[in-house]
């Protein structure tokens, strides 16, 4: 994976796009996320976006924003978003922020389909 590069692949689903960005998602990494993620949904328009963490392995306050940012986007036409996969840190920043009560939330891809 090219280093400027944070979404490691994405994945056509039948109602939407499942991405998977990879490594840790921090100040410096962050907008190069949100480029993505904005392309993705500007170009794609998934009913459902799916964000599969598992391959991230940390995230700061700006990697957050960003996921919120593409949460809102989503929220505001009326779509989905749904993060599945998260390792226990970063699982552990959206409890502390309570986040989880505001994102959807599920283990894994399969889970993802059905939320």
């Amino acid at each position: 994976m090219p280093t400027d590069e944070v979404i490691n692949s994405t994945e056509t689903l039948s109602d939407g796009v499942a991405v998977h960005p990879a490594g840790e998602i921090d100040f410096s990494r962050s907008p190069t996320l949100r480029a993505e993620l904005m392309q993705v949904l500007d170009c794609r328009q998934p009913q459902r976006l799916v964000i599969n963490l598992s391959e991230v392995d940390y995230m700061d306050s700006s990697g957050v924003a960003t996921l919120v940012e593409a949460m809102q986007h989503q929220r505001q036409k009326s779509r989905k978003l749904v993060l599945c996969g998260l390792q226990p840190k970063v699982r552990s920043i959206f409890q502390i922020a309570r986040l989880d009560m505001i994102f959807t939330i599920v283990s894994d891809g399969a889970e993802a389909a059905e939320a």
